[in-house]
């Protein structure tokens, strides 16, 4: 809670004062929205900063870094600016290393498909001692924290997708249609089927077609057509397909597959059209796709910050990080990236991934999915028309990768071939870290030639050095 005896963790995770919460809602300031949700002790309900409704006196209003806070604290939320839909923040930024961690896990559905103690086991801690990071930066029980999730997550598939209840139930984590009704009514002091008379998303719930239909929110500036064009030129073919307003792709998960496929939507969402084989695993697909598209970043915060370095000229509005699915498949594009021009290392990569498979349906090439490690272990190398040495690096990577999927990508510098630019690539575009500022890469040399303490601009950069790598490339496009 952010009041003005606010206890510490919480006006450290927001990053906010009590004062600057007080002058954003007044002036329902858009920048705001998803870093802080506005609680009304009259009426019992939170709010995003942005929400149309009249504003209640200061006396009357308590603020939240999160919207479980605000759950947790007795609120119930607003069904007309819906706080459920509002887009992320970076709130958790800086703060411990393995409960950010967690969370994140948390929020792509990970106890949805593990228990808590599998969970401590995969960050290395034991789960007392998770359950005592919880306590203390948010006040509650990893549990509770994913149950508060699971139904936010719930309200905003009943606003914005065509989703029957029961499949919303089962892609929330919940068990029955009825474990899912009484959780819903006993923490939200909502219904399940009330929420939906609240929308017209439903309008074809119940004659839902097999690909479905979801809005995901993001915080403007967002330059699409950057993003589309990015995707455009790398694009891999029967995977990727990108058209004149839209990104589709097909991805592979540990425990799902599907395909996806992204149109600017209106009032600030992204339109996703999908299809996913275990519907449990949603809140991971919705996860990945807000990762690759960025749609969390609050770029005018981070443009404010940029501007002021010396790449400032060099910026456009609304770049975001152009993500693909996995470090994995980072990691391979960057090793048939190394040392060659984009089209080069696109035009040999689709020849390769095209190798392994040539089915065809109808004349068609049906959908394909990025290849595994083991896939490319096994697979022909005599049709690649790159470097021996290259070669070995790609097979080496694969080797490591079918027993290391998880390894963080500084464990790659072990490998022969993979240096720090790989690693970098891979962390920047599969991972979507916001620090990585390639200043070994050619383009970006180029880019800031005249700048004559390069090492002082690259510290400036930080902690938005990816934004400084795409404004610099773009800059040089």
């Amino acid at each position: 809670m952010l009041e003005a005896d606010t206890t510490h963790h919480s006006t450290h995770l927001s990053g906010l004062t009590l004062e600057q919460c007080q002058s954003a809602r007044l002036a329902r300031d858009n920048r705001f929205d998803g870093r802080f949700f506005v609680a009304v002790k009259t009426t019992g309900i939170f709010c995003r900063p942005i929400c149309p409704a009249n504003l209640p006196k200061e006396a009357n209003v308590e603020y939240f870094a999160k919207q479980v806070q605000a759950l947790q604290s007795g609120y119930r939320p607003c069904l007309r600016c819906r706080p459920d839909s509002a887009p992320g923040s970076w709130a958790w930024k800086g703060v411990e290393t393995t409960f950010q961690r967690a969370v994140n896990l948390i929020d792509q559905g990970e106890l949805q498909s593990s228990n808590l103690p599998e969970l401590s086991s995969r960050l290395g801690i034991s789960d007392r001692y998770l359950r005592q990071l919880f306590q203390q930066y948010l006040g509650m029980s990893p549990k509770q924290y994913a149950q508060y999730q699971q139904l936010m997550f719930a309200k905003q598939l009943l606003h914005t997708s065509n989703m029957s209840i029961g499949d919303i139930a089962i892609a929330s984590g919940f068990n029955s249609v009825r474990r899912f009704n009484d959780a819903f009514q006993k923490k939200l002091k909502l219904t399940p089927s009330d929420t939906r008379k609240t929308t017209r998303a439903d309008t074809n719930a119940a004659d839902a077609t097999v690909d479905k239909h979801l809005r995901l929110s993001y915080r403007p500036p967002f330059n699409w057509d950057h993003l589309l064009a990015f995707y455009r030129k790398r694009a891999i073919q029967s995977i990727e397909e990108v058209g004149e307003d839209y990104y589709a792709r097909t991805f592979v998960s540990t425990h799902s597959q599907g395909w996806f496929k992204a149109e600017l939507g209106a009032k600030n969402t992204l339109e996703i059209t999908f299809d996913i084989d275990d519907i449990t695993q949603l809140k991971h697909m919705v996860s990945q796709i807000r990762r690759l598209f960025d749609l969390d970043a609050d770029i005018a915060v981070i443009e404010q910050h940029l501007q002021q370095t010396a790449i400032g000229p060099l910026m456009t509005s609304g770049l975001r990080i152009p993500g693909v699915w996995s470090a994995w498949e980072a990691g391979v594009r960057a090793i048939f990236g190394q040392q060659v021009s984009i089209t080069a290392a696109i035009t040999v990569l689709n020849g390769f991934v095209s190798s392994l498979d040539e089915t065809e349906e109808s004349g068609v090439a049906s959908r394909r999915y990025f290849p595994t490690p083991t896939e490319i272990v096994n697979a022909d190398f005599s049709v690649l028309r790159m470097p021996q040495t290259r070669k070995d690096t790609l097979k080496r990577f694969a080797d490591y990768m079918v027993d290391h999927m998880d390894a963080p990508p500084e464990d790659w510098l072990a490998l022969k071939g993979i240096g720090p630019w790989t690693v970098s690539y891979a962390k920047l575009r599969g991972l979507s870290q916001p620090d990585c500022f390639l200043s070994t890469d050619l383009v970006i040399k180029k880019a800031i030639a005249d700048v004559d303490d390069q090492k002082q601009l690259i510290e400036s950069l930080s902690p938005w050095g990816s934004y400084a790598t795409f404004n610099c490339w773009n800059s040089q496009s």
